[in-house]
């Protein structure tokens, strides 16, 4: 069974897709699917004809970009690492744009909310139900654990699943019958995004870090969209990553609604003990 002394930051992290960051670049090849090599980039120039197409295929990219005022999710978390596969999940997720990330966690094992978590553009704030604890946190504490940029905006992208880290630079570009391989750098990675080729939507972002120094790199695949009234939304993602033992993470979004009328509860019991 999970450790349920580290499940807060766990799942703080798995819960809000912070863990597709971050683990030995080397490694991490060796836990993707032999069948994904096929769709890696090789050096393939970047001529002012493919530079022109990879721009206006960004550009459509972002026009499936999902705006929102509020939103809120039933996610159910599944989690398998070196000991097998943990016991399953259950996240509720509520967010009001640019103001407050809501999270409540339960041990479907337990049958209890076992954390809830509040995220401002400030701080974060865990409570430990199990233990009758709270954490108190700046914002900074998310990018410090994960070993990642990450800013309130960043964060709102991750969970709704708008791309993340696509870079300004293009430098690679390949189209196939099926897809659109398009490989740009930013400040911080570089982004080998998988495109569909028929809905422009994507389908894996592939991230490594440009500091040689630091070889950070992550995987994400995004799958089963849903047309909504605020575009595609991904319900279904997988996340792999790999250091000393291989991690392999489902994240099912059971629910999902946008621009609903919210109530964002959250209150730290008299009787708990700061952490």
């Amino acid at each position: 069974m999970m450790n349920m002394k580290n499940i807060s930051l766990v799942f703080v992290m798995i819960v809000l897709i912070i863990t597709v960051s971050c683990r030995s670049t080397k490694k991490l090849q060796t836990a993707i699917n032999k069948k994904d090599t096929a769709l890696v980039i090789h050096n393939t120039p970047v001529t002012m004809d493919s530079l022109k197409i990879g721009r206006k295929d960004i550009d459509n990219l972002q026009k499936n970009y999902i705006d929102f005022k509020t939103f809120s999710a039933k996610i159910k978390v599944q989690y398998e690492d070196s000991k097998g596969k943990q016991p399953d999940v259950v996240a509720f997720i509520k967010m009001y744009k640019d103001s407050v990330i809501w999270v409540s966690i339960n041990a479907t094992f337990l049958s209890i909310e076992a954390f809830r978590i509040l995220i401002t553009k400030n701080n974060i704030t865990i409570l430990n139900k199990l233990e009758k604890q709270v954490e108190v946190h700046p914002l900074s504490y998310l990018e410090s654990v994960s070993k990642i940029p990450l800013d309130f905006k960043t964060l709102q992208d991750l969970i709704i699943g708008n791309p993340i880290y696509v870079g300004d630079k293009i430098v690679a570009y390949k189209q196939t019958e099926n897809h659109i391989l398009l490989s740009t750098v930013g400040d911080f990675f570089k982004n080998l995004l998988t495109i569909s080729a028929n809905t422009n939507l994507i389908e894996r972002s592939k991230l490594d870090d440009i500091d040689v120094n630091q070889n950070r790199t992550g995987d994400l695949t995004y799958s089963e969209y849903v047309n909504t009234d605020h575009g595609f939304f991904s319900t279904y993602r997988e996340i792999s990553v790999a250091e000393k033992t291989k991690v392999d993470i489902i994240l099912n979004f059971k629910q999902n609604d946008f621009n609903k009328d919210l109530t964002f509860p959250f209150s730290i019991p008299k009787n708990y003990k700061a952490k």
